[in-house]
């Protein structure tokens, strides 16, 4: 069974850090690539950041320069480390997997619980 688990969301003040981890369980399968997405009140989802497991990233307009995403292929893990919060990076961010069949299908998208951070101005 697939499972996504989160951590390190929080409270912090504008011009903080904070830093979120999300380890995926996910045998039979295997990671293509992994990511942050973010919801805020009354908006849709939306892209933070994404990793290949080749190590290949891309990155919301709006967190460039802010943002780091990295990842660990060995853990399953990927990290995102956030610098320079603002007030409008509130939201509860969601890690996302797309993993492949041991046959190299497409085996869907898979999503965690969510983490909150609440960014005080």
């Amino acid at each position: 069974q697939v499972q996504l688990a989160e951590s390190g969301g929080g409270v912090v003040q504008a011009g903080g850090s904070l830093r979120l981890s999300c380890e995926a369980s996910v045998r039979p399968f295997s990671i293509n690539s992994m990511g942050w997405y973010r919801q805020a009140p009354g908006k849709q989802r939306g892209l933070v950041a994404t990793i290949t497991s080749g190590g290949t990233t891309n990155y919301a307009d709006s967190v460039k320069g802010r943002f780091t995403i990295s990842g660990d292929n060995a853990k399953n893990t990927v990290y995102l480390q956030m610098n320079s919060l603002k007030p409008e990076d509130t939201a509860v961010y969601y890690c996302n997997a797309r993993l492949v069949s041991p046959l190299g299908r497409n085996a869907g998208d898979y999503w965690g619980q969510g983490t909150q951070v609440t960014v005080s101005s």
